[in-house]
Protein backbone atom coordinates (compact mmCIF):
# COMPACT_ATOMS: atom_id res chain seq x y z
CA UNK A 1 0.00 0.00 0.00
CA UNK A 2 1.44 3.43 -0.96
CA UNK A 3 0.39 6.90 0.19
CA UNK A 4 -0.02 9.20 -2.78
CA UNK A 5 -0.05 13.00 -3.01
CA UNK A 6 -3.82 12.85 -3.32
CA UNK A 7 -3.87 10.86 -0.04
CA UNK A 8 -5.49 7.93 -1.83
CA UNK A 9 -4.95 4.46 -0.48
CA UNK A 10 -5.14 1.24 -2.43
CA UNK A 11 -6.47 -2.01 -0.99
CA UNK A 12 -5.61 -5.20 -2.80
CA UNK A 13 -7.79 -8.29 -2.95
CA UNK A 14 -6.02 -11.36 -4.25
CA UNK A 15 -8.47 -13.25 -6.45
CA UNK A 16 -7.25 -16.55 -7.84
CA UNK A 17 -3.82 -15.17 -8.55
CA UNK A 18 -5.06 -11.79 -9.84
CA UNK A 19 -5.66 -8.51 -8.02
CA UNK A 20 -8.62 -6.14 -7.87
CA UNK A 21 -7.63 -2.59 -6.89
CA UNK A 22 -10.25 -0.58 -5.06
CA UNK A 23 -9.26 3.10 -4.67
CA UNK A 24 -10.76 5.35 -2.04
CA UNK A 25 -10.24 8.81 -0.63
CA UNK A 26 -9.14 9.05 2.99
CA UNK A 27 -6.34 10.05 5.32
CA UNK A 28 -3.14 8.07 5.35
CA UNK A 29 -2.58 6.12 8.54
CA UNK A 30 0.72 4.54 7.53
CA UNK A 31 4.09 5.96 6.67
CA UNK A 32 4.88 5.31 3.03
CA UNK A 33 8.57 4.68 3.53
CA UNK A 34 8.19 2.30 6.50
CA UNK A 35 7.92 -1.35 5.53
CA UNK A 36 5.39 -3.75 6.99
CA UNK A 37 6.60 -6.56 9.24
CA UNK A 38 4.56 -9.49 10.48
CA UNK A 39 4.05 -9.68 14.24
CA UNK A 40 1.64 -12.66 14.27
CA UNK A 41 0.47 -15.29 11.80
CA UNK A 42 -1.44 -18.56 11.60
CA UNK A 43 -1.36 -21.00 8.67
CA UNK A 44 -4.74 -21.55 6.97
CA UNK A 45 -6.39 -24.94 6.56
CA UNK A 46 -9.72 -26.27 5.31
CA UNK A 47 -12.62 -26.99 7.67
CA UNK A 48 -16.28 -27.95 7.75
CA UNK A 49 -17.25 -25.13 10.14
CA UNK A 50 -19.77 -22.54 8.97
CA UNK A 51 -21.04 -19.25 10.38
CA UNK A 52 -24.11 -17.09 9.76
CA UNK A 53 -24.83 -13.69 11.37
CA UNK A 54 -22.23 -14.18 14.08
CA UNK A 55 -19.38 -12.16 15.55
CA UNK A 56 -15.91 -13.62 16.11
CA UNK A 57 -13.45 -12.14 18.57
CA UNK A 58 -10.04 -13.75 18.22
CA UNK A 59 -7.02 -13.11 20.44
CA UNK A 60 -3.53 -12.96 18.96
CA UNK A 61 -0.24 -12.72 20.82
CA UNK A 62 2.15 -10.26 19.20
CA UNK A 63 5.90 -10.65 18.87
CA UNK A 64 6.93 -7.07 18.03
CA UNK A 65 5.08 -3.79 18.42
CA UNK A 66 4.37 -1.03 15.94
CA UNK A 67 2.78 2.34 15.28
CA UNK A 68 0.26 1.16 12.69
CA UNK A 69 -1.40 -2.19 11.98
CA UNK A 70 -3.07 -4.10 9.19
CA UNK A 71 -4.86 -7.45 8.94
CA UNK A 72 -4.97 -10.22 6.39
CA UNK A 73 -8.13 -12.31 6.13
CA UNK A 74 -8.29 -15.50 4.07
CA UNK A 75 -10.88 -17.51 2.19
CA UNK A 76 -8.26 -19.67 0.53
CA UNK A 77 -10.03 -22.91 1.47
CA UNK A 78 -13.58 -21.53 1.31
CA UNK A 79 -16.40 -23.05 -0.68
CA UNK A 80 -18.15 -19.76 -1.49
CA UNK A 81 -17.40 -16.02 -1.31
CA UNK A 82 -17.43 -14.74 2.27
CA UNK A 83 -18.46 -11.27 3.42
CA UNK A 84 -16.79 -9.81 6.51
CA UNK A 85 -17.95 -6.53 8.07
CA UNK A 86 -17.41 -4.27 11.09
CA UNK A 87 -13.78 -5.27 11.63
CA UNK A 88 -12.12 -4.00 14.83
CA UNK A 89 -8.72 -4.01 16.50
CA UNK A 90 -8.38 -3.46 20.25
CA UNK A 91 -6.16 -4.24 23.19
CA UNK A 92 -7.51 -7.26 25.04
CA UNK A 93 -7.87 -6.86 28.81
CA UNK A 94 -9.10 -10.29 29.94
CA UNK A 95 -11.40 -12.98 28.59
CA UNK A 96 -13.49 -11.55 25.76
CA UNK A 97 -13.17 -7.99 27.10
CA UNK A 98 -11.24 -5.19 25.42
CA UNK A 99 -10.09 -1.72 26.37
CA UNK A 100 -12.74 0.47 24.67
CA UNK A 101 -10.35 3.42 24.46
CA UNK A 102 -8.03 1.36 22.25
CA UNK A 103 -10.74 0.14 19.85
CA UNK A 104 -10.20 0.99 16.17
CA UNK A 105 -12.32 0.18 13.15
CA UNK A 106 -10.46 -1.43 10.26
CA UNK A 107 -11.38 -0.79 6.62
CA UNK A 108 -10.72 -2.48 3.30
CA UNK A 109 -10.37 -0.04 0.44
CA UNK A 110 -12.09 2.53 2.63
CA UNK A 111 -15.09 0.29 3.20
CA UNK A 112 -16.22 -1.29 6.47
CA UNK A 113 -17.08 -4.46 4.54
CA UNK A 114 -15.12 -6.78 2.27
CA UNK A 115 -16.20 -9.80 0.22
CA UNK A 116 -13.43 -12.32 -0.36
CA UNK A 117 -13.78 -14.74 -3.28
CA UNK A 118 -13.14 -18.46 -3.05
CA UNK A 119 -9.40 -19.01 -2.92
CA UNK A 120 -8.69 -15.37 -2.17
CA UNK A 121 -7.50 -13.16 0.65
CA UNK A 122 -7.89 -9.54 1.64
CA UNK A 123 -5.36 -7.17 3.18
CA UNK A 124 -6.81 -4.27 5.14
CA UNK A 125 -5.94 -0.61 5.01
CA UNK A 126 -3.50 0.63 7.61
CA UNK A 127 -5.16 1.28 10.95
CA UNK A 128 -4.06 3.98 13.42
CA UNK A 129 -3.51 1.44 16.17
CA UNK A 130 -0.53 1.18 18.50
CA UNK A 131 0.54 -2.44 18.84
CA UNK A 132 2.45 -3.45 21.96
CA UNK A 133 5.14 -6.12 21.79
CA UNK A 134 4.45 -9.48 23.48
CA UNK A 135 0.85 -8.47 24.16
CA UNK A 136 -2.70 -9.63 23.40
CA UNK A 137 -4.63 -7.97 20.57
CA UNK A 138 -8.32 -8.69 19.97
CA UNK A 139 -9.48 -8.92 16.36
CA UNK A 140 -13.27 -8.80 16.03
CA UNK A 141 -15.56 -8.93 13.00
CA UNK A 142 -19.09 -9.74 11.94
CA UNK A 143 -20.08 -12.47 9.47
CA UNK A 144 -23.50 -11.23 8.30
CA UNK A 145 -24.29 -14.03 5.81
CA UNK A 146 -23.74 -17.80 5.56
CA UNK A 147 -20.05 -18.33 5.05
CA UNK A 148 -19.84 -21.84 3.68
CA UNK A 149 -16.88 -23.82 4.97
CA UNK A 150 -14.60 -21.45 6.86
CA UNK A 151 -10.86 -21.26 6.32
CA UNK A 152 -9.40 -22.19 9.69
CA UNK A 153 -6.21 -22.66 11.64
CA UNK A 154 -7.21 -25.86 13.34
CA UNK A 155 -5.17 -25.73 16.54
CA UNK A 156 -4.79 -22.28 18.02
CA UNK A 157 -4.08 -22.99 21.67
CA UNK A 158 -5.96 -19.80 22.43
CA UNK A 159 -9.50 -19.16 23.70
CA UNK A 160 -11.46 -17.24 21.08
CA UNK A 161 -15.09 -16.13 21.20
CA UNK A 162 -18.26 -16.39 19.10
CA UNK A 163 -21.62 -14.62 19.71
CA UNK A 164 -24.77 -14.18 17.63
CA UNK A 165 -25.36 -10.98 15.70
CA UNK A 166 -23.17 -7.94 15.12
CA UNK A 167 -21.25 -7.24 18.34
CA UNK A 168 -17.71 -6.59 17.06
CA UNK A 169 -17.55 -3.15 18.66
CA UNK A 170 -18.77 -4.31 22.09
CA UNK A 171 -16.40 -3.99 25.02
CA UNK A 172 -17.39 -7.44 26.28
CA UNK A 173 -19.13 -10.33 24.53
CA UNK A 174 -21.86 -11.59 26.84
CA UNK A 175 -22.63 -15.32 26.77
CA UNK A 176 -19.98 -16.09 24.17
CA UNK A 177 -19.21 -19.58 22.98
CA UNK A 178 -15.52 -20.39 22.90
CA UNK A 179 -13.24 -21.89 20.28
CA UNK A 180 -9.55 -22.77 20.40
CA UNK A 181 -8.87 -22.28 16.70
CA UNK A 182 -8.74 -19.29 14.33
CA UNK A 183 -11.17 -18.56 11.49
CA UNK A 184 -10.45 -16.42 8.41
CA UNK A 185 -7.71 -14.49 10.25
CA UNK A 186 -4.14 -15.27 9.13
CA UNK A 187 -1.97 -12.20 9.76
CA UNK A 188 -1.38 -9.11 11.85
CA UNK A 189 1.34 -6.83 10.45
CA UNK A 190 2.85 -3.68 11.92
CA UNK A 191 5.00 -0.74 10.94
CA UNK A 192 8.06 -0.33 13.16
CA UNK A 193 11.11 1.65 12.06
CA UNK A 194 13.32 -0.48 14.33
CA UNK A 195 12.18 -3.80 12.82
CA UNK A 196 14.85 -5.71 10.92
CA UNK A 197 12.55 -8.40 9.53
CA UNK A 198 10.48 -11.41 10.48
CA UNK A 199 11.26 -15.10 10.93
CA UNK A 200 8.67 -17.68 9.85
CA UNK A 201 8.74 -20.91 11.86
CA UNK A 202 7.50 -23.60 9.49
CA UNK A 203 6.60 -26.90 11.08
CA UNK A 204 4.04 -29.26 12.54
CA UNK A 205 2.58 -29.84 16.01
CA UNK A 206 5.77 -29.11 17.96
CA UNK A 207 5.90 -25.69 16.29
CA UNK A 208 2.13 -25.22 16.50
CA UNK A 209 2.35 -25.55 20.27
CA UNK A 210 0.98 -28.95 21.27
CA UNK A 211 2.37 -29.27 24.78
CA UNK A 212 1.81 -25.61 25.61
CA UNK A 213 -1.19 -24.90 27.80
CA UNK A 214 -4.20 -23.12 26.32
CA UNK A 215 -3.74 -19.33 26.58
CA UNK A 216 -0.23 -19.86 28.01
CA UNK A 217 1.63 -18.53 24.95
CA UNK A 218 4.44 -20.99 25.66
CA UNK A 219 4.87 -22.37 22.15
CA UNK A 220 8.55 -22.35 21.26
CA UNK A 221 8.06 -19.53 18.70
CA UNK A 222 6.54 -17.45 21.54
CA UNK A 223 9.56 -18.26 23.70
CA UNK A 224 11.83 -17.27 20.81
CA UNK A 225 9.99 -13.96 20.45
CA UNK A 226 10.66 -13.24 24.13
CA UNK A 227 14.35 -14.07 23.73
CA UNK A 228 14.68 -11.84 20.68
CA UNK A 229 12.97 -8.95 22.45
CA UNK A 230 15.15 -9.35 25.53
CA UNK A 231 18.26 -9.33 23.33
CA UNK A 232 17.34 -5.90 21.97
CA UNK A 233 16.35 -7.19 18.53
CA UNK A 234 13.07 -6.14 16.87
CA UNK A 235 12.21 -9.21 14.79
CA UNK A 236 8.71 -10.54 14.17
CA UNK A 237 8.13 -14.23 14.86
CA UNK A 238 5.44 -15.85 12.71
CA UNK A 239 4.24 -19.27 13.82
CA UNK A 240 3.45 -21.25 10.66
CA UNK A 241 3.10 -24.61 12.34
CA UNK A 242 0.21 -26.94 11.49
CA UNK A 243 -0.37 -29.94 13.73
CA UNK A 244 0.04 -33.15 11.73
CA UNK A 245 1.69 -31.35 8.82
CA UNK A 246 4.15 -33.19 6.60
CA UNK A 247 6.96 -32.39 4.20
CA UNK A 248 6.24 -35.00 1.56
CA UNK A 249 2.44 -35.08 1.32
CA UNK A 250 -0.71 -33.07 1.94
CA UNK A 251 -2.89 -34.15 4.85
CA UNK A 252 -3.25 -31.92 7.88
CA UNK A 253 -2.96 -28.84 5.73
CA UNK A 254 -1.01 -28.62 2.52
CA UNK A 255 2.49 -30.07 2.67
CA UNK A 256 5.38 -27.80 3.60
CA UNK A 257 6.39 -27.76 -0.06
CA UNK A 258 2.92 -26.81 -1.29
CA UNK A 259 2.37 -24.02 1.25
CA UNK A 260 5.90 -22.65 1.28
CA UNK A 261 5.25 -19.66 -0.97
CA UNK A 262 2.12 -18.54 0.90
CA UNK A 263 3.11 -19.32 4.48
CA UNK A 264 6.75 -18.25 4.24
CA UNK A 265 7.80 -16.25 1.19
CA UNK A 266 4.65 -14.09 1.10
CA UNK A 267 4.87 -13.06 4.76
CA UNK A 268 5.44 -9.36 5.47
CA UNK A 269 9.10 -8.57 6.04
CA UNK A 270 10.22 -12.20 6.11
CA UNK A 271 14.01 -12.52 6.20
CA UNK A 272 14.43 -15.96 7.76
CA UNK A 273 12.60 -19.27 7.91
CA UNK A 274 13.20 -21.98 10.51
CA UNK A 275 12.14 -25.34 9.09
CA UNK A 276 11.24 -27.52 12.04
CA UNK A 277 9.36 -30.76 12.68
CA UNK A 278 7.32 -31.66 9.55
CA UNK A 279 9.52 -34.66 8.60
CA UNK A 280 8.71 -36.37 11.91
CA UNK A 281 5.13 -36.84 10.68
CA UNK A 282 6.41 -38.29 7.41
CA UNK A 283 8.45 -40.81 9.39
CA UNK A 284 5.59 -41.69 11.73
CA UNK A 285 2.92 -42.00 9.06
CA UNK A 286 4.05 -45.45 7.91
CA UNK A 287 5.83 -47.58 10.49
CA UNK A 288 6.41 -50.47 8.10
CA UNK A 289 7.83 -48.42 5.24
CA UNK A 290 8.79 -44.91 6.35
CA UNK A 291 10.55 -42.60 3.92
CA UNK A 292 14.30 -42.81 3.82
CA UNK A 293 16.52 -40.06 5.08
CA UNK A 294 17.51 -39.36 1.46
CA UNK A 295 13.87 -38.85 0.46
CA UNK A 296 13.51 -36.24 3.20
CA UNK A 297 16.78 -34.59 2.19
CA UNK A 298 15.76 -34.50 -1.47
CA UNK A 299 12.47 -32.83 -0.48
CA UNK A 300 14.01 -30.12 1.71
CA UNK A 301 16.75 -29.09 -0.73
CA UNK A 302 14.29 -27.38 -3.14
CA UNK A 303 12.84 -25.41 -0.23
CA UNK A 304 16.32 -24.15 0.63
CA UNK A 305 16.82 -23.12 -2.99
CA UNK A 306 13.42 -21.37 -3.17
CA UNK A 307 14.19 -19.44 -0.01
CA UNK A 308 17.58 -18.35 -1.30
CA UNK A 309 16.08 -17.24 -4.62
CA UNK A 310 13.70 -15.02 -2.64
CA UNK A 311 16.52 -13.62 -0.50
CA UNK A 312 15.34 -15.49 2.62
CA UNK A 313 17.79 -17.34 4.88
CA UNK A 314 16.88 -20.96 5.53
CA UNK A 315 17.60 -22.22 9.05
CA UNK A 316 17.39 -26.00 9.40
CA UNK A 317 16.37 -27.90 12.51
CA UNK A 318 17.35 -31.38 13.52
CA UNK A 319 14.44 -33.69 14.31
CA UNK A 320 13.60 -34.37 17.94
CA UNK A 321 13.55 -37.97 19.26
CA UNK A 322 10.26 -39.86 19.24
CA UNK A 323 10.93 -43.42 20.38
CA UNK A 324 8.06 -44.60 22.53
CA UNK A 325 5.44 -42.88 20.41
CA UNK A 326 3.07 -44.84 18.22
CA UNK A 327 4.79 -43.85 14.97
CA UNK A 328 8.34 -44.82 15.90
CA UNK A 329 10.16 -47.69 14.24
CA UNK A 330 13.78 -48.70 13.88
CA UNK A 331 13.62 -47.82 10.18
CA UNK A 332 12.24 -44.36 10.99
CA UNK A 333 15.04 -43.86 13.51
CA UNK A 334 17.59 -44.64 10.82
CA UNK A 335 15.98 -42.05 8.56
CA UNK A 336 15.91 -39.49 11.37
CA UNK A 337 19.60 -40.03 11.97
CA UNK A 338 20.42 -39.58 8.29
CA UNK A 339 18.36 -36.39 8.06
CA UNK A 340 19.95 -34.95 11.20
CA UNK A 341 23.42 -35.76 9.87
CA UNK A 342 22.56 -33.86 6.68
CA UNK A 343 21.29 -30.84 8.61
CA UNK A 344 24.47 -30.72 10.67
CA UNK A 345 26.76 -31.15 7.65
CA UNK A 346 28.66 -28.25 6.12
CA UNK A 347 27.30 -29.13 2.66
CA UNK A 348 23.58 -28.91 3.54
CA UNK A 349 23.02 -25.41 2.18
CA UNK A 350 21.35 -24.41 5.44
CA UNK A 351 22.17 -20.90 6.64
CA UNK A 352 22.16 -22.07 10.25
CA UNK A 353 21.20 -25.04 12.41
CA UNK A 354 18.82 -25.23 15.37
CA UNK A 355 19.75 -28.49 17.05
CA UNK A 356 16.38 -29.45 18.54
CA UNK A 357 17.54 -33.04 18.88
CA UNK A 358 20.52 -32.14 21.05
CA UNK A 359 18.39 -29.77 23.12
CA UNK A 360 15.77 -32.39 24.00
CA UNK A 361 17.14 -35.94 23.87
CA UNK A 362 18.16 -37.97 26.89
CA UNK A 363 21.97 -38.36 26.76
CA UNK A 364 21.59 -41.84 28.25
CA UNK A 365 18.97 -42.81 25.63
CA UNK A 366 19.46 -40.50 22.62
CA UNK A 367 16.39 -41.77 20.75
CA UNK A 368 14.13 -40.72 23.65
CA UNK A 369 13.13 -37.36 25.11
CA UNK A 370 14.56 -36.30 28.43
CA UNK A 371 11.75 -37.33 30.79
CA UNK A 372 11.36 -33.84 32.25
CA UNK A 373 10.90 -32.36 28.75
CA UNK A 374 8.31 -34.92 27.60
CA UNK A 375 4.53 -34.41 27.68
CA UNK A 376 4.29 -38.15 28.22
CA UNK A 377 3.41 -39.17 24.68
CA UNK A 378 7.13 -39.35 23.75
CA UNK A 379 6.45 -37.23 20.66
CA UNK A 380 5.72 -33.73 21.93
CA UNK A 381 7.86 -31.68 24.32
CA UNK A 382 6.19 -30.03 27.29
CA UNK A 383 6.59 -26.33 28.05
CA UNK A 384 10.08 -26.89 29.46
CA UNK A 385 10.94 -28.79 26.29
CA UNK A 386 9.51 -26.02 24.10
CA UNK A 387 11.63 -23.53 26.03
CA UNK A 388 14.68 -25.75 25.46
CA UNK A 389 14.02 -25.64 21.72
CA UNK A 390 13.74 -21.85 21.76
CA UNK A 391 16.93 -21.66 23.81
CA UNK A 392 18.71 -23.74 21.17
CA UNK A 393 18.28 -20.94 18.62
CA UNK A 394 21.53 -19.00 18.33
CA UNK A 395 20.36 -15.39 18.19
CA UNK A 396 23.46 -14.36 16.26
CA UNK A 397 21.79 -16.01 13.25
CA UNK A 398 19.59 -12.91 13.17
CA UNK A 399 22.47 -10.45 13.17
CA UNK A 400 23.87 -8.29 15.91
CA UNK A 401 22.01 -5.67 17.85
CA UNK A 402 23.18 -2.08 18.15
CA UNK A 403 20.74 -1.35 20.97
CA UNK A 404 22.15 -2.55 24.28
CA UNK A 405 19.41 -4.51 26.05
CA UNK A 406 18.35 -3.22 29.44
CA UNK A 407 18.59 -6.77 30.75
CA UNK A 408 20.19 -10.07 29.87
CA UNK A 409 18.35 -13.34 30.48
CA UNK A 410 20.55 -15.76 32.38
CA UNK A 411 20.37 -19.18 33.95
CA UNK A 412 22.83 -20.21 36.66
CA UNK A 413 24.35 -23.69 36.73
CA UNK A 414 26.01 -24.55 40.01
CA UNK A 415 29.51 -25.99 39.80
CA UNK A 416 28.71 -27.71 43.11
CA UNK A 417 26.42 -30.28 41.48
CA UNK A 418 26.02 -29.32 37.80
CA UNK A 419 22.36 -28.43 38.28
CA UNK A 420 20.42 -25.31 37.41
CA UNK A 421 19.32 -22.75 39.95
CA UNK A 422 15.54 -22.41 40.19
CA UNK A 423 13.20 -19.96 41.90
CA UNK A 424 11.47 -22.87 43.59
CA UNK A 425 7.66 -23.05 43.79
CA UNK A 426 7.14 -20.21 41.33
CA UNK A 427 9.39 -17.94 43.37
CA UNK A 428 7.61 -18.61 46.66
CA UNK A 429 10.46 -20.70 48.02
CA UNK A 430 14.21 -20.13 48.22
CA UNK A 431 16.54 -20.44 45.24
CA UNK A 432 18.11 -23.88 44.97
CA UNK A 433 20.25 -25.71 42.39
CA UNK A 434 18.18 -28.79 41.64
CA UNK A 435 16.98 -28.59 38.02
CA UNK A 436 18.24 -30.23 34.82
CA UNK A 437 16.32 -28.18 32.24
CA UNK A 438 15.61 -24.50 31.69
CA UNK A 439 12.11 -23.13 32.11
CA UNK A 440 10.74 -19.85 33.47
CA UNK A 441 11.65 -20.75 37.07
CA UNK A 442 15.28 -21.15 36.00
CA UNK A 443 15.51 -17.84 34.15
CA UNK A 444 16.43 -14.45 35.57
CA UNK A 445 16.81 -10.98 34.13
CA UNK A 446 20.32 -9.82 34.95
CA UNK A 447 20.00 -6.04 35.32
CA UNK A 448 23.25 -4.10 34.95
CA UNK A 449 23.46 -1.53 37.74
CA UNK A 450 26.90 -0.30 36.67
CA UNK A 451 30.30 -0.83 38.19
CA UNK A 452 30.00 -4.62 37.94
CA UNK A 453 26.91 -4.68 40.13
CA UNK A 454 23.71 -6.45 39.10
CA UNK A 455 20.21 -7.24 40.26
CA UNK A 456 18.32 -10.41 39.37
CA UNK A 457 14.62 -10.53 38.52
CA UNK A 458 13.05 -13.99 38.49
CA UNK A 459 10.88 -14.91 35.52
CA UNK A 460 8.97 -17.20 37.87
CA UNK A 461 7.18 -14.30 39.55
CA UNK A 462 8.66 -11.05 38.24
CA UNK A 463 10.29 -10.22 41.60
CA UNK A 464 13.86 -9.37 42.49
CA UNK A 465 16.14 -11.83 44.24
CA UNK A 466 17.00 -10.63 47.72
CA UNK A 467 19.67 -11.81 50.16
CA UNK A 468 18.06 -11.50 53.59
CA UNK A 469 20.50 -11.41 56.48
CA UNK A 470 21.23 -14.98 57.56
CA UNK A 471 18.54 -16.45 55.28
CA UNK A 472 18.56 -18.11 51.85
CA UNK A 473 18.14 -16.12 48.66
CA UNK A 474 14.53 -15.71 47.52
CA UNK A 475 12.76 -13.81 44.73
CA UNK A 476 10.44 -11.73 46.88
CA UNK A 477 11.27 -8.05 46.45
CA UNK A 478 9.40 -5.57 44.25
CA UNK A 479 12.22 -2.99 44.34
CA UNK A 480 16.01 -2.95 44.07
CA UNK A 481 17.89 -1.98 47.20
CA UNK A 482 21.07 -3.02 48.94
CA UNK A 483 19.74 -6.50 49.74
CA UNK A 484 18.90 -7.00 46.02
CA UNK A 485 22.31 -5.88 44.74
CA UNK A 486 25.19 -8.24 43.97
CA UNK A 487 28.73 -7.90 42.68
CA UNK A 488 29.19 -10.15 39.65
CA UNK A 489 32.68 -11.63 39.91
CA UNK A 490 34.24 -13.29 36.87
CA UNK A 491 36.53 -16.15 37.83
CA UNK A 492 39.67 -17.30 36.02
CA UNK A 493 38.14 -20.70 35.19
CA UNK A 494 35.28 -19.08 33.23
CA UNK A 495 32.72 -19.37 35.99
CA UNK A 496 31.13 -16.48 37.87
CA UNK A 497 30.32 -15.76 41.49
CA UNK A 498 27.85 -13.46 43.21
CA UNK A 499 28.81 -11.39 46.24
CA UNK A 500 25.92 -9.90 48.20
CA UNK A 501 26.44 -6.17 48.73
CA UNK A 502 24.35 -6.36 51.91
CA UNK A 503 26.98 -8.40 53.81
CA UNK A 504 29.95 -8.76 51.46
CA UNK A 505 29.62 -12.56 51.44
CA UNK A 506 29.62 -14.85 48.42
CA UNK A 507 26.52 -16.79 47.38
CA UNK A 508 26.95 -20.49 48.04
CA UNK A 509 25.10 -23.57 46.75
CA UNK A 510 25.07 -24.92 50.27
CA UNK A 511 25.70 -28.58 51.04
CA UNK A 512 26.98 -29.22 47.47
CA UNK A 513 23.71 -27.87 46.08
CA UNK A 514 21.43 -29.98 48.25
CA UNK A 515 20.42 -26.91 50.30
CA UNK A 516 19.19 -23.47 49.25
CA UNK A 517 21.48 -20.72 47.99
CA UNK A 518 22.72 -18.42 50.73
CA UNK A 519 25.25 -15.56 50.90
CA UNK A 520 27.49 -16.76 53.74
CA UNK A 521 30.98 -17.45 52.37
CA UNK A 522 34.14 -15.35 52.55
CA UNK A 523 36.01 -17.12 49.74
CA UNK A 524 35.23 -18.65 46.35
CA UNK A 525 35.34 -22.41 45.87
CA UNK A 526 33.30 -24.85 43.76
CA UNK A 527 30.16 -24.29 45.84
CA UNK A 528 30.41 -20.54 45.20
CA UNK A 529 30.99 -20.88 41.44
CA UNK A 530 28.31 -20.83 38.72
CA UNK A 531 28.20 -21.07 34.95
CA UNK A 532 26.08 -18.37 33.30
CA UNK A 533 23.97 -19.86 30.53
Amino acid sequence: MRAMKTRKLIAVLAIAGASVLVPFIGPSTATADVAWTGTWAASPQSSGTTFNNQTLRQIVRTSIGGTAARLRLSNVFGTQPVTITNVHLAKRTSGSSIDPASDRAVTFGGSASVTIPVGGSATSDAAPFTVDALADVAVSFHLPQPTGNATVHDFGGQTNYVVPGNAAGNATLSGAQTRTNYFFLTNLDVQNTAATGAVATLGASITDGIGSGTDANRRWPNDLAVRLAQSGRTIGVLNQGISGNRLLADGAGQSAANRFDRDVLSQAGVKWVIFSDDPINDLGSNRTNPPTGQQLIDAVKPLIARAHTAGVKFLCSTLTPFQGSGGWSAAAETSRGAYNAFVRSASSGCDGVIDQDNATHDPARPTWFLPNLDTGDHLHPNEAGLQAIANAVNLSLFGSTTTPPPTTVVTFRARANGKLVTAENGGNAALIANRTAVGPWEQFDRIDLGGGRVALKAHANGRYVTAPSGSPLIASSTTIGTAETFDLVRNADGSASLRAVANGRYVCAENAGAAALIANRTAIGPWESFDLL
